[in-house]
């Protein structure tokens, strides 16, 4: 059983939803991130999603494309998101980390670091030393992806995907088979941080996700505070916030990053378990 799944199971068995914030490694400051992540624990998180800074993020909205460009001028890359999460797993064993980004890191990272005359991923390799849980490759197509997912199964690591509300029925059968740990459901068209969320749109679209997919379903982009939180949470068995926790670290000075997003976190938890 994986961290994801384990984690999963333990909120099932005791009715909670889980909580996934999301945050750009290396922002808004190059060595943040190993704190930060401890501090949402602290304040609640289930799993940690991580993004890869790229900078070309074709599914992100202006907030984490600026993230994203912040940390690459800080010298973050792949190398570095890799060695955060070592750095998280010397005080944390148990919580899941998902990394979240673009084909280009990954098989750049393959070119770079992979052993000639061998077989299997590079990135799946260290990627799973460094304590990864699974990965979300925004740009990966499941029916292209079957052996990237046995790769990633065999080290212990999940194949996340996402579903939109234009996905058919025959894609949500296509990610059912390949996919593991939960899907991620965009409850907007459109990219991160964009419009309003409709929270009956989403309760009308579970339903249909489920008849084909029988692993837990997270929910994400248009999440910004409490009250959508614990609305979606009724629904869904996740949610996701990113946007919201980039725009509110953003311009902090480096003392204030953690404790304003513990403080944020908080009040999501509580109205989720309310």
């Amino acid at each position: 059983m994986s961290r994801i799944e384990a984690t999963f199971s333990t909120l099932k068995a005791q009715g909670r939803k889980a909580l996934i914030p999301y945050v750009t490694a290396g922002f808004p400051f190059a060595d943040i991130t190993p704190a930060l992540m401890h501090g949402m624990v602290e304040a609640g998180a289930d799993v940690i999603e991580l993004g890869v800074p790229f900078s070309d993020p074709m599914a992100d909205g202006p907030v984490i494309q600026k993230a994203g460009e912040k940390a690459l001028s800080l010298g973050v890359g792949m190398v570095q998101v890799l060695d955060q999460v070592r750095e998280f797993r010397k005080r944390n064993n148990t919580t899941p980390v998902v990394l979240m980004g673009y084909a280009n890191p990954v098989e750049r990272y393959d070119q770079k670091h992979g052993t000639p005359g061998t077989t299997g991923s590079a990135f799946v390799r260290d990627a799973a030393a460094a304590g990864v849980d699974g990965v979300l490759i925004v740009d990966y197509p499941p029916e292209e992806c079957e052996a990237f997912a046995a790769d990633l199964r065999a080290h212990g690591m999940d194949l996340i995907f996402l579903l939109a509300p234009t996905s058919t029925s025959e894609r949500m059968a296509q990610v059912a088979r390949v996919a593991s740990g939960y899907v991620y459901y965009v409850s907007l068209k459109g990219v991160t941080g964009s419009g309003a969320l409709d929270t009956a749109a989403v309760e009308q679209m579970l339903p249909r996700i489920r008849q084909h997919v029988h692993i837990p379903v997270g929910v994400g982009f248009g999440i910004r505070d409490a009250a959508t939180a614990q609305a979606i949470g009724k629904v869904a068995d996740a949610v996701v916030i990113g946007s919201r926790i980039i725009q509110l670290i953003e311009d902090q000075e480096h003392a204030k990053v953690v404790p304003l997003t513990m403080d944020f976190l908080r009040g999501v938890r509580k109205a989720l378990d309310a």
